[in-house]
């Protein structure tokens, strides 16, 4: 989880964490401040031994605060929360069930948009519910323009294999595109139609930053997109190449 612990975000994680409270399978938290004060951070959290704190002596961003936190992550499985979002109750059980008794690289479930008067709207992604082969995700991604097939905050997956699959890539935004298609590109694994996060709606939102964050998102989606299709075709290569090989 990065955060900068800023003011008008620090009730939102709070509610975050106490989101995690409620899960009901044991976890372990990497709360990564991205060049944040430590003296900000609110004290039931600092005193929680299940959140590891990697303080960050400068500001990096997004991608770099995730990759950075994840080199210290030591369970067989992880998963992506922002500082402003919440979980269900379920929803690393329901994740965490699926994956362990079917094996596969990765579980994702569905977002729901949490608006401020508390109300849920579910988002259905491009991507249907069901099991998916290594490269099947990536085709749900009609052009850089269209809706993204799956979002990281969906996705639990071994650790390892977010790690072989370099974590969140080198951009100042849609590095969570390049994570979605390492993932889904490499291993197989399952869309669940059940609600897993909750996308918080408020003005303070990292992707509410008007013309400042459209200025990169265009360019953004279109190396995203390119970094899919190349991947899906270089492993499928690969691939046709070890069979011949043995062959």
């Amino acid at each position: 989880m990065p955060t900068r612990l800023r003011p008008e975000r620090l009730g939102y994680l709070a509610e975050l964490h106490a989101s995690l409270n409620r899960q009901t399978v044991p976890w372990e938290a990497v709360l990564v401040l991205d060049g944040a004060d430590p003296a900000r951070l609110p004290e039931p959290i600092a005193a929680d031994a299940r959140i590891r704190v990697v303080d960050l002596p400068r500001p990096v961003g997004a991608a770099a605060a995730r990759n950075l936190g994840l080199r210290t992550v030591r369970t067989q499985f992880v998963c992506y929360s922002d500082d402003d979002d919440l979980l269900p109750a379920d929803s690393l059980a329901v994740r965490h069930q699926r994956i362990t008794e079917t094996g596969l690289g990765w579980v994702a479930g569905w977002i729901a948009d949490l608006h401020p008067d508390g109300a849920t709207t579910v988002w259905r992604c491009p991507t249907p519910p069901g099991v998916h082969q290594p490269g099947d995700v990536t085709g749900y991604w009609a052009s850089p323009e269209a809706q993204i097939p799956l979002s990281q905050t969906m996705l639990l997956a071994h650790t390892e294999l977010v790690v072989a699959a370099g974590g969140h890539g080198g951009l100042p935004q849609g590095e969570d595109f390049i994570l979605v298609n390492g993932v889904t590109n490499l291993a197989p694994g399952e869309l669940l139609p059940h609600v897993v996060y909750h996308y918080r709606q408020h003005p303070a939102q990292m992707t509410a930053g008007g013309a400042t964050f459209l200025e990169l998102e265009g360019p953004a989606r279109e190396f995203a997109f390119r970094h899919g299709r190349e991947l899906r075709s270089a492993l499928k290569r690969a691939r046709t190449y070890g069979l011949e090989s043995v062959a």
